[in-house]
């Protein structure tokens, strides 16, 4: 299948190595007896075979003479400088043996990212899942509804996700409530190109897990659009939405909607590298008048926390 330029940009920014490394080769239609002709004009020896397993992910470069291999590689597919190399040192562990774990974005763990996060572990954990679930964003819409109460009323989103590993059929979204929520009256909607599974909760920490199951099982590069969306109203008020991201890279639009009947004197962005972390890059945001909405478009999220807060006084 050959890709287009638009998804060469795309996975150039999310990765995983193999995954660019083998889209840039269809996007430039060279076969990799090409590609290992036009290293050795560059002085570059590199066999048609290390070239295969690089792109399946079932090796990775790590080596000195490898990494000038992929230096080179960049020039030969006409890629910006050090966008194959970037997602080398972003993928973390991993060498010239097995991919493994390695062949994933660069990561944050649910633990550093939210307060409550031994509670999301534990919900993994019973679900049978880990926390990677092999898959990360593309692209995330998301709308939160604030009610007449102040409280969060709820929450939908749009999401389309990328597969870094063969075999992936759901997907596991997290929702936090506010002080005094009750998981056990949230109301999960499956929407489109997807249904509801199991769904658990810490009513302590106000967690709740729901597997969304897929219509298809999904290979790596493989993309997915699907919607869901949770009912919620049962907690006191609410002074902000928070997302949290373990993986980097796709484009992030958050949408807050305001009741008349509540509204906020103030509202911003901000962003955290984790929960416990000081809030940065705050930028206030102007209430639509009509509509009684704030939003931001993060485009090439990094992994940590991005949001909304507001004051009621």
């Amino acid at each position: 299948m050959r890709h287009t330029e638009r998804e060469l940009a795309q996975v150039l920014h999310t990765g995983p190595f193999h995954l660019a490394l083998r889209t840039a080769l269809s996007v430039r239609g060279l076969p990799l007896h090409r590609v290992q002709h036009h290293l050795a004009h560059r002085g570059v020896k590199l066999g048609v075979t290390s070239l295969s397993y690089w792109q399946q992910g079932v090796r990775r470069p790590r080596r000195p003479e490898s990494l000038r291999a992929v230096r080179a590689l960049e020039d030969v597919l006409a890629l910006p400088d050090d966008s194959l190399l970037r997602l080398l040192r972003g993928d973390g562990a991993g060498g010239d043996g097995a991919g493994g774990d390695g062949e994933r974005p660069a990561a944050r763990s649910y633990r550093s990212l939210l307060e409550s996060s031994g509670a999301v572990e534990r919900l993994l954990a019973a679900m049978e899942s880990p926390v990677d679930g092999g898959l990360h964003t593309v692209d995330h819409q998301e709308r939160v509804r604030i009610g007449a109460r102040r409280e969060l009323a709820g929450r939908t989103s749009l999401h389309v996700v990328r597969a870094h590993r063969d075999g992936v059929d759901r997907y596991l979204a997290i929702h936090r409530g506010d002080p005094g929520c009750d998981p056990s009256r949230i109301a999960v909607r499956a929407g489109e190109n997807c249904r509801t599974g199991r769904v658990r909760w810490d009513g302590e920490a106000g967690v709740l897990v729901a597997e969304l199951l897929f219509d298809t099982r999904l290979r790596a590069g493989e993309t997915y659009l699907f919607g869901y969306g949770f009912e919620d109203g049962t907690g006191g008020a609410s002074g902000e939405y928070v997302r949290g991201f373990t993986f980097g890279g796709g484009q992030y639009v958050l949408q807050v909607g305001f009741d008349e009947a509540a509204l906020p004197v103030r509202c911003r962005r901000f962003e955290q590298v984790s929960a416990g972390a000081a809030r940065a890059a705050r930028r206030d945001l102007t209430l639509t008048g009509r509509h009684r909405t704030v939003h931001v478009v993060e485009e090439g999220v990094r992994p940590g926390l991005v949001g909304i807060d507001w004051d009621w006084d």
